[in-house]
């Protein structure tokens, strides 16, 4: 399993705001394991912070909007998809203003930033969440929609369609993320010409200029109005005879508007708090779409409050049974764990397979064969001694003991021919010999159990 991980040291970067053309700088810091992402204003009374989720999102007009009480900061989604990206799970944001500098439109200073301070890797296991079914979040009145499927790992296809003649159909993919900055994070935020006047009248872009975003001149209009936004944007007069690309800088590819959007996608699925694997397929995506999809997948994990173990019958086992009676004392019938298929370094996952010829059948209940409630606690608390066992030299000379039990909760009957996957998770550190664990026994995708205990490792007597 991969670690969580935060920056080596902190770095500032400095701009101006796009909508609101403040000089702004924005300091990102190191955080602590399982502290997530979140943003302080600096600049205003008590310097709240702002937790960078999607519930927080308020607006998304022309980018993401955080808000908690009456800090806001907005432009957020480039810095988002940096940290995401480069998997950097814990980060204090800092600004000294309502929203992050725009930069030059895309995310490559951050990813460049990041790199030159390092990546640091923390102890505690980076949660992801692992798709393994479609989930699917669509907007009947524009088309819009964002699916994710199952897959290996994560990763997108974008397509987007506007009603122009030089932005029409145009693709992106990205199939690891360790080529967001070669692939992705240079792409720009653009903008349609026609949209200027709107946006102006909102009072947004104030900071907007051909070297931070990509202009896009694709319908054709009066000189002298044409001439009013040029000196908007702060550059000569265009013939408004001539259709195409207003920018200073080439486009750094051809569907460099479709790559921005794939980024865009990543700066909004940040908001979610942790990793996904699965590949995601938007379709004419936008920052409200995006939230959308986000918040339905937080309530998802929200509803999902463990997720079972990904158990593949094929894999060699980490322990198979003749490993784990070297560390278990526990014989026929009271061995209840039939192999390990993983162990971290605060986890563990186990298999038992259930058949009708278990002994305890015969009596729990003859007509209706369940596996005692008791048993599932037992098979978890043998996979927690396992995890400290395999820990230990000379791990024959030990044995494990309960002396607690707490918090059981028993959520579906586990019936003959039920494969149980097993995860137990140490809730703290070994010391004194008290080992502190909490359990799961899953069937499928279903919880069947849980419970909390206490297990102490004594040496066995000569």
């Amino acid at each position: 399993m991969n670690k969580q991980k935060t920056l080596n040291g902190s770095f500032s970067l400095y701009g101006k705001g796009l909508h609101t053309g403040l000089n702004l700088t924005v300091t990102f810091n190191p955080a602590p394991e399982n502290y997530g992402y979140k943003i302080q204003r600096i600049d205003l009374p008590g310097e709240p912070i702002i937790d960078a989720v999607a519930e927080n999102v308020t607006e998304t007009t022309r980018g993401t909007v955080l808000t908690k009480g009456e800090a806001r900061v907005s432009t957020v989604e480039h810095a988002m998809a940096a940290l995401f990206a480069l998997g950097i799970d814990n980060c204090l944001m800092q600004v000294n203003g309502p929203e992050f500098p725009i930069l030059d439109g895309s995310a490559i200073h951050y990813v460049e930033q990041i790199e030159r301070v390092g990546i640091k890797e923390q102890n505690a296991e980076k949660d992801v969440f692992v798709i393994k079914s479609k989930i699917e979040i669509k907007d009947d009145r524009t088309g819009n929609s964002i699916i994710i499927l199952p897959d290996e790992k994560f990763s997108l296809n974008v397509l987007v369609h506007y009603d122009s003649d030089i932005l029409f159909n145009q693709y992106a993919t990205l199939e690891d993320m360790k080529k967001f900055k070669a692939e992705i994070a240079s792409s720009r935020t653009f903008v349609f010409v026609r949209e200027l006047e709107a946006l102006l009248n909102l009072g947004l872009i104030k900071g907007g200029d051909l070297d931070n975003a990509i202009v896009i001149y694709e319908r054709e209009m009066p000189q002298e109005k044409f001439d009013k936004l040029t000196d908007v944007l702060g550059v000569p007069h265009i013939d408004a005879k001539k259709l195409g690309y207003l920018n200073h800088k080439p486009l750094v590819w051809n569907n460099e508007p479709a790559r921005h959007k794939l980024l865009d996608i990543i700066g909004d699925l940040a908001l979610i708090g942790k990793p996904l694997q699965g590949r995601i397929i938007a379709t004419c995506p936008g920052h409200t779409i995006n939230n959308k999809f986000a918040r339905a997948m937080r309530k998802i994990i929200r509803e999902q409050k463990v997720q079972a173990p990904s158990y593949n019958p094929n894999s060699e086992p980490v322990l198979d049974i003749k490993q784990i009676k070297q560390l278990l004392p526990h014989r026929n019938p009271m061995l209840l764990v039939d192999k390990v298929t993983e162990i971290g370094s605060d986890y563990i996952v186990g298999v038992k397979n259930v058949t009708m010829n278990e002994p305890f059948f015969e009596g729990h209940f003859p007509e209706e064969p369940i596996m005692p409630g008791v048993l599932l606690v037992e098979a978890m608390s043998q996979c927690g001694a396992l995890h400290v066992l395999n820990q230990l030299e000379d791990a024959e000379k030990y044995s494990t003991y309960f002396v607690k039990i707490d918090k059981i909760v028993f959520h579906k009957k586990v019936v003959p021919g039920d494969t149980l996957i097993m995860r137990v998770e140490q809730a703290a550190p070994l010391r004194h010999g008290l080992s502190m664990m909490k359990g799961y026994v899953f069937v499928g995708e279903k919880l069947a159990a849980e419970a909390s205990f206490v297990g102490q490792i004594i040496k066995n007597k000569e």
